[in-house]
């Protein structure tokens, strides 16, 4: 029992190093969980495990609303003859969580009559991250092999994890408690996307492609009975948009006839003279 103090005072050491510091503000079937001492952390523990908060699990166990008949009774246990024993209540609890965990620790249980100094009983629960698990087995009771939270019963036994009670620690004079341990899927971290949404929309883009190809391609062929490249899909529609294509590209970057030509120097010839026949006025003189 030493050994399982010490594991626990650890435990908890460890709990308040690694608390959420997000803000967060409780759903609406949490917002009846009252918190020792509010913070906007516990609050956030709590508010993850909103997908399993309106099932009642056994021993009995749910999150933030009555298990069983008892009021404010989050965590009771039930004897054969149906007398409730509350072990702790949702309107005294305090919430620490981690990536992949939650710790709910529920107090201002039913008194010891004989144990722990007769304080009242309190109940911690450690919830872990296991993907898949959607409810929970009922942990006693008769009907051991059903399962409380697996609407109408149609879940099977894979999709639901046990709640486990790991010890009643009760030979104390104070500080006793009821420990379990619970698999959900509830605390599990999100898993993230390697694909951005460019390169979804790229893939679904290339597959409608190829899709729009391949079957025209078939259907030309098998269909139309079309050769050569009049197999190609709306080919007339594409030659037409390339021929569209180009003539804007044309226009646009080829500018033809939108550029005067420069003017010339008409004061100097721009080609070399030749050399002129020499005049000869030897018939001029008089004989």
């Amino acid at each position: 029992m030493a050994a399982f103090q010490a594991i626990h005072l650890t435990l908890t050491s460890a709990v308040l190093l690694v608390l959420l510091a997000e803000k967060a503000q409780g759903s609406e079937n949490t917002k009846s969980c009252k918190l020792i001492e509010e913070s906007e952390t516990a609050r956030k523990v709590v508010s993850r495990l909103e997908p399993i908060t309106n099932r009642t699990y056994t021993y009995l166990f749910q999150v933030c609303g009555n298990a069983g008949q008892t009021a404010d009774g989050a965590v009771v246990q039930k004897s054969d003859d149906g007398n409730e024993i509350v072990i702790g209540k949702y309107t005294a609890m305090e919430a620490f969580g981690g990536s992949d965990w939650v710790m709910l620790i529920y107090t201002d249980g039913s008194a010891y009559g004989e144990h722990c100094n007769k304080e009242k009983r309190r109940a911690i629960v450690m919830i872990s991250c296991e993907r898949g698990i959607t409810a929970v087995r009922k942990a006693q009771g008769a009907g051991g092999d059903e399962y409380a939270g697996c609407e109408e019963c149609t879940l099977t036994p894979a999709h639901c994890g046990d709640l486990s009670v790991v010890v009643e620690e009760r030979e104390k004079l104070n500080n006793c408690f009821y420990l379990f341990e619970l698999d959900s899927s509830a605390v599990c971290p999100p898993i993230p996307s390697h694909l951005s949404a460019g390169s979804i929309l790229l893939i679904v883009g290339f597959s409608l492609l190829a899709v729009y190809l391949i079957g025209g391609f078939l259907y030309q062929r098998l269909v139309v009975g079309a050769k050569g490249m009049e197999q190609f899909p709306h080919l007339t529609f594409w030659q037409e948009i390339g021929s569209l294509t180009a003539d804007g590209c044309d226009f646009v970057c080829r500018c033809r006839g939108s550029q005067e030509e420069p003017p010339t120097y008409r004061g100097v010839a721009t080609e070399p003279l030749g050399e002129e026949p020499e005049e000869r006025d030897d018939h001029l003189l008089p004989m």
